[in-house]
């Protein structure tokens, strides 16, 4: 059934004028008419009686037009919603981050909140390799991301990472260069499916510096790798957010030479059209 049959329907037994009805709809008397008419031959009953007062409803016409307004209600709502999601004003943006881009991203989060408040955001800790899995799927619409990304999405650099070394605050580190600590001590490193890139990184670091650590301990979270640090247990070379996260009794270690830095930023995937996750890429761009 046209929805406009519906609206007509329901203008005319609020205004009770055929002359009324017609102006807000904005269409001539007998289209209006022909509407009403076409209305009670699908419906089988007659909607109005028309007369010298008007267009006064039928004890039928009372009957259906709870219903008639409340489809008009919803209706209207579900155009509202669509307009909303249109703009990029309404509906949900997903997003991943890491342990680099632990204070970027709720700062950009909380700018695109402000401006588009009816918009749900969910933001999610994972590995840049899980994020560009799912932006690719279409399951999440922008991540914060070790690059380079895959060639098939579209990335921005933000900023630059530092590879740094976790220690134990305790006497015997504090004048020990970064090498004699880490021949001194057990690597502690996250596990390969946990931190791909990271792993990545390290391995770089280590034999683009000729070191070669005496035992290496993996751990499925930088959490875990630091209470492990804290404890004596191991040394761990980590991005430099995580003093952002860091425990009583760790410090870390500023490293140099090759591999000691990386690049991130956010990574999209601009197959799918998304007014939403473009609000956002505005608001970081800008």
């Amino acid at each position: 059934m046209d929805i406009k049959l519906l609206r007509a329907f329901v203008t005319l037994s609020k205004s009770g004028s055929y002359h009324l009805a017609a102006e807000k709809l904005c269409v001539t008397q007998p289209a209006l008419t022909k509407q009403i008419q076409t209305l009670e031959s699908l419906s089988g009953v007659t909607l109005f009686q028309r007369g010298r007062h008007g267009a006064r409803l039928t004890v039928a016409g009372e009957l259906l037009l709870p219903g008639a307004s409340a489809v008009l209600d919803r209706y209207d709502l579900f155009c509202s919603e669509v307009s909303g999601i249109q703009k990029g004003k309404a509906g949900k943006l997903t997003m991943g981050f890491g342990i680099s881009s632990f204070r970027l991203a709720p700062r950009h989060v909380a700018v695109f909140r402000s401006q588009f408040p009816d918009v749900q955001v969910s933001l999610n800790d994972m590995p840049s390799a899980e994020q560009f899995r799912q932006l690719t799927e279409g399951s999440l619409q922008i991540g914060f991301v070790r690059l380079p990304a895959p060639e098939h999405l579209k990335s921005k650099i933000l900023a630059e990472e530092q590879l740094v070394l976790a220690v134990a605050q305790t006497a015997n580190t504090e004048t020990a260069a970064a090498a004699e600590l880490l021949k001194m001590n057990q690597l502690l490193q996250l596990s390969r499916n946990r931190g791909e890139g990271l792993s990545a990184q390290t391995s770089s670091f280590l034999s683009g510096n000729n070191l070669a650590p005496r035992t290496v301990s993996a751990a499925d979270d930088i959490q875990t790798l630091l209470a492990l640090v804290a404890a004596g247990e191991g040394v761990a070379l980590l991005p430099a957010g995580v003093i952002h996260i860091l425990p009583a009794g760790v410090r870390l270690v500023a490293l140099e030479g090759e591999h000691t830095a990386w690049q991130t930023g956010i990574a999209w995937n601009a197959q799918l059209n998304d007014p939403v996750r473009d609000n956002f890429l505005k608001i970081v761009a800008g």
